[in-house]
């Protein structure tokens, strides 16, 4: 009876236990799963009408297009040959299973401050989370001799940092817990500075994080034909006038009163933020909060209404204003305030405001689409006015919105289209593939 006893409490020990197992690798499978999303993982390793992660999307740079990997656990053209030291090399610094450099669209500058427990995370995910897709990628179109990859090496040696110097950088730059949390999601696993902080001749980020200077994400130059806005404090371009629950909204739901998103940006709240908790994306929104802006010089915005009164005694002497009362005002109003969370503002809006109109000019020309979040089940969709309005029409009608309700920016030029329709979007309105707004 003893012996029996003694046997049952060993098997119900070995359950238990077995439990606790499991339930701690359940834990850390999800865990690395939050992570990627956080990471964004999917919208560079995700191509429309493909298995999920397996690469293949386009980047265009300097020298040439390159092509994100696969990066499934398939053993042939993913990752499921790597193991977890190899992928942590990767992820944080760069170095592929040969031991070559990738190239730095990869951003694992950022990704150097992940803490060992995240990558893990993000490798037991990949490898036991994500099916296998025998998907090879795409070879890259950089020509001889700019595709040699060793001077890529060099690159890393001076301009990336090791997770040993990354890591306990950004973990001591606060000590408020919601700072520091906030600073570790920017500045690591979400990189935002791979796209909204300046690079120099050398393609390497001015400034790596909070404490790197007022550089650090003060807006970036145009990637895939889209200018990424500031987001520090500029009361004009950035987001000095954004409360932090703007900031959470856009993120959830990629809409909020302020603006929506377009561009890459798109992906990243379809792919990424709106699944990330409110938790976190308060701690987002708390740490950009606490940048200042780094162009001290610019006059608050205030909105005048001299636009606004003309347009409503139908007064359209104002180049540009009958395209605006025909095409625009109809979802943007004559008043510019559009009708938040739907259809953006223009008035006061920083990215009407950029130094920049290229964005501006492309959403015009190419149309756009605010896709359906979990949070904001409704897709709105912006026809294209490429096809509908010539280079002239554009112009007048960007350099009017750009000039009216206080904006006061810069006007553009038809040969200012003409030069930025080379790097035209696709239009967004033929599928379901969410890119714009």
């Amino acid at each position: 009876m003893k012996w029996r006893l003694f046997v049952a409490c060993l098997l119900g020990a070995g359950l238990t236990g077995s439990a606790t197992a499991q339930d701690a690798n359940k834990a850390t499978l999800e865990k690395g799963r939050y992570l990627a999303a956080a990471s964004d993982c999917a919208a560079c390793h995700s191509v429309h009408g493909k298995p999920e992660y397996s690469g293949g999307v386009s980047f265009s740079l300097p020298m040439g297009k390159i092509y994100s990997t696969n990066i499934t656990p398939d053993p042939e053209h993913g990752i499921g040959s790597y193991t977890e030291a190899q992928f942590g090399r990767a992820v944080r610094e760069g170095i592929r299973r040969d031991g070559s450099t990738l190239y730095p669209a990869m951003p694992f500058p950022s990704y150097a401050r992940m803490t060992d427990s995240d990558i893990h995370a993000l490798f037991v995910y990949f490898r036991k989370g994500v099916p296998a897709a025998s998907v090879p990628t795409p070879d890259n179109e950089i020509p001889w001799p700019l595709s040699m990859r060793w001077p890529l090496t060099v690159w890393r040696w001076v301009f990336a940092p090791t997770p040993h110097t990354a890591i306990p950088r950004t973990a001591g730059e606060f000590t408020d817990p919601k700072l520091a949390r906030g600073a570790y999601l920017v500045e690591g696993p979400a990189h935002c500075g791979a796209c909204h902080s300046p690079r120099a001749i050398t393609m390497q980020e001015k400034a790596l994080t909070a404490d790197g200077g007022s550089l650090y994400l003060s807006g970036g130059a145009v990637v895939d034909g889209w200018t990424p806005a500031s987001l520090r404090q500029e009361n004009r371009t950035g987001l000095g006038r954004w409360r932090e629950e703007d900031i959470v909204a856009f993120l959830k739901t990629g809409r909020a009163e302020t603006g929506s998103v377009f561009g890459s940006m798109t992906s990243a709240v379809l792919h990424g933020t709106q699944k990330l908790t409110d938790e976190d994306l308060r701690a987002i929104a708390h740490y950009l909060k606490s940048l200042q802006a780094a162009d001290q010089s610019q006059t608050p915005w205030n909105y005048d209404p001299t636009i606004t009164d003309q347009l409503h005694k139908a007064n359209l002497s104002s180049r540009g204003a009958r395209v605006y009362i025909d095409r625009c005002a109809a979802c943007h109003r004559t008043d510019g305030k559009g009708y938040p969370a739907v259809f953006p503002p223009l008035a006061g809006n920083p990215v009407v405001m950029q130094s920049d109109p290229v964005s501006l000019v492309h959403i015009v020309q190419a149309g756009a689409t605010l896709p359906a979040m979990m949070a904001a089940p409704s897709s709105i969709a912006m026809p294209a006015f490429n096809h509908k309005l010539t280079d002239q029409q554009i112009a007048d009608v960007v350099t009017f919105i750009r000039r009216a309700w206080g904006n006061n920016a810069s006007p553009v030029s038809a040969d200012d289209v003409k030069q930025f329709s080379k790097s035209m979007p696709p239009s967004d309105m033929a599928d379901d593939t969410p890119a714009l707004n």
